[in-house]
């Protein structure tokens, strides 16, 4: 079949072919691409027009962080644990550098922790820690737990003791007694407002814009579609020289066949003779 396949109309059929297959494929990318894209669009779209919801109702502690979570309205109630509260550093805020005030919220459902931004401040001292006897409900945006910082990399200085370059959740699991929740909260507001009772200095941290993570079913299909159009066309190329592969073969089995019917028929008149 080999032999069929190099023939010079079959080798230049395979140009075409792979060409189109080659279009094809990148038709395929530019859907899958559009579909990630709407669907990004998409989840950004519909996190703001969600429901406030419990956190109960959202996550576990020790859970994985929801699909759908980033950007999620939730609320909170518990008491915060001022004892475990971190500075998060380097961080900006209009321009201005600064800390991010990280303290543990026990929730009272659960009994676990979770990671409350309460805000911006641009001295350590400023960061008071909250009342811890006084129960506070916690209204704010869902994350995901940051990636490990390089702490000291590139000549730049490691954070002080209470300090973290990142808001890193594996960091603060050791940290942090009991149970923590996979995630962490850009508060919003709280009810009381102990934040502003503590430290008026400490200002909110609006939650980042979202970047979506959703895909387009509908273009994801278009993609596929255009995948197995590049298939198919590649079958047909194949499935064209083995049929020319096959008929030469047949042909070649009934020339023998005619060649050898002569040649007993002629061995058969000698003998005659």
């Amino acid at each position: 079949m080999l032999r069929t396949a190099v023939k010079p109309r079959w080798l230049g059929l395979l140009a075409c072919v792979i060409a189109v297959m080659v279009t094809f494929g990148m038709l395929g990318l530019w859907q899958l691409n559009v579909a990630r894209d709407k669907g990004r669009a998409q989840e950004v779209r519909s996190a703001p027009t969600q429901p406030v919801a419990d956190i109960a109702t959202v996550l576990i502690p020790h859970g994985s962080f929801p699909h759908d979570g980033n950007g999620r309205r939730i609320t909170a109630t518990g008491r915060y644990d001022g004892s475990g509260q971190v500075l998060v550093t380097p961080r900006l805020l209009r321009g201005v550098h600064g800390y991010w005030v990280v303290t543990p919220l026990v929730v009272r459902s659960t009994g676990a922790r979770i990671a409350v931004v309460r805000g911006f401040v641009t001295d350590p001292a400023q960061a008071i820690a909250p009342d811890r006897g006084t129960e506070v409900t916690v209204s704010g945006t869902l994350a995901p737990g940051e990636s490990p910082a390089s702490d000291g990399a590139h000549g730049a200085p490691a954070p002080a003791d209470g300090q973290l370059g990142a808001l890193d959740l594996s960091l603060l699991v050791n940290r942090w007694p009991g149970t923590l929740y996979n995630a962490f909260v850009f508060a919003t507001a709280e009810a009381p407002d102990l934040t502003s009772v503590a430290s008026p200095a400490v200002e909110r941290v609006p939650p980042p814009a979202l970047v979506g993570g959703g895909l387009s079913w509908r273009n994801a299909g278009y993609a596929l579609q255009w995948w197995v159009f590049a298939l198919f066309a590649g079958y047909m190329w194949w499935r064209m020289v083995r049929d020319d592969y096959e008929t030469q073969r047949r042909e070649t089995q009934r020339r023998d066949a005619e060649r050898h019917d002569t040649e007993r028929h002629e061995t058969g008149e000698a003998t005659y003779v």
